[in-house]
């Protein structure tokens, strides 16, 4: 990571937590946040992907949801922030912000990606589909890393 790339994450967190709308305890909240980090990196060490943009997906991607329910904008508002927060928070060139927004915007469409980054991003994300009953599914992921089967039982035993 190079200089300009420095993030103070402690501080983007406590920002992005204090105007999280449904609180801490929200089933899509930092608690989610921080296992999609923690399940970003772990994917990132064996893909490649940038873990800047990883990083920042974790935080920022359910960030602007207004429902722990259906939501459908909610990703695109994450990307929003992103480029909001863009500047202030952090420092990103404009093809990883590009990368970051596309992530944010359509994480929960179901979609892979050949992108090694945003793959990493939406597989993160899919690794916690436990805490809301559901079983991840290997053939949903992009990343090989993320379809192993061990990894895949490894993020279920983090819940």
């Amino acid at each position: 990571m190079s200089t300009k790339d420095a993030i103070h994450y402690p501080r983007l967190w406590q920002y992005v937590t204090n105007q999280f709308l449904l609180g801490k305890n929200s089933i899509h909240g930092p608690s989610h946040w921080r296992r999609v980090e923690e399940f970003g990196l772990r994917v990132a060490e064996i893909s490649g992907a940038d873990v800047t943009v990883v990083r920042l997906f974790a935080v920022l991607h359910d960030a602007r949801r207004e429902s722990d329910s259906w939501d459908p904008l909610h990703g695109a508002r994450g990307a929003q922030l992103a480029q909001i927060l863009r500047g202030h928070q952090f420092q990103l060139d404009d093809a990883r912000l590009a990368t970051l927004v596309e992530a944010c915007t359509y994480h929960t469409d179901g979609f892979t990606s050949r992108n090694v980054t945003i793959g990493t991003c939406w597989d993160a994300d899919r690794l916690d589909l436990p805490r809301c009953g559901v079983i991840p599914r290997a053939d949903m992921m992009s990343t090989a890393a993320a379809k192993d089967r061990k990894l895949i039982a490894w993020a279920m035993e983090r819940r």
